[in-house]
């Protein structure tokens, strides 16, 4: 449905604009899906955030989770239902471990700098992992997309072990470590993605 839509309006657009190519008319109707696609999937993760009991602790999530997603890459789902499942096990699935999963003391300490490690060590191999949409291919942005993914991990795993509260703690602790497994090649795999800057890197 959504895609008829956008394809419906990118045909405008050309027709208005006689001058964008073929090349430019996909990314304008993928620009299009990302945009239309993104309102509805993020009501009805809030709606069944709401009905859960979490509705404020799944933005919280949010927050934490979304700027280091941006720069550190990952998966992207094929279909919408895809990726609406996708997003509330990320945003939602991290709210819930917070929430139920207590570290404390030194639990917390020792868990976090495993995961932290972990997490340092596919920043290192993989990150910023982008796709066949939306690739990454100059050296400079990789390089700066890369040092902000090992600088916001770290501010946010340095505040999760210091900060008291441990459900902020563990939402953190929990869905850093979730985003990081999203920009391996395992789950790459699983999802039937590809990392962009290889494939047009081979071309």
């Amino acid at each position: 449905m959504i895609d008829k839509i956008c394809a419906k309006l990118t045909q405008k657009i050309r027709k208005e604009m006689p001058e964008i190519d073929d090349e430019r008319a996909e990314i304008i109707m993928y620009g299009l899906q990302i945009i239309i696609g993104e309102i509805p999937k993020g009501l009805i993760i809030l709606a069944i955030a709401y009905f859960l009991g979490i509705f404020k602790l799944t933005l919280i999530s949010v927050l934490i989770i979304a700027p280091y997603r941006c720069v550190s890459g990952g998966v992207h789902m094929k279909t919408h239902i895809g990726c609406i499942i996708y997003t509330l096990l990320l945003y939602s699935g991290s709210a819930l471990l917070g929430k139920y999963l207590i570290l404390e003391g030194s639990t917390k300490l020792i868990v976090g700098l495993t995961i932290w490690i972990f997490c340092m060590t596919m920043i290192k191999l993989y990150a910023p992992a982008d796709t066949e949409n939306v690739p990454i291919l100059r050296k400079k942005e990789r390089l700066q997309k890369q040092i902000l993914s090992y600088i916001i991990l770290t501010v946010e795993f340095i505040i999760a072990i210091f900060i008291p509260n441990t459900t902020i703690a563990g939402i953190i602790i929990f869905g850093d470590f979730i985003q990081t497994l999203t920009i391996t090649r395992l789950a790459y795999n699983i999802t039937n993605n590809k990392y962009g800057h290889e494939i047009y890197a081979s071309n």
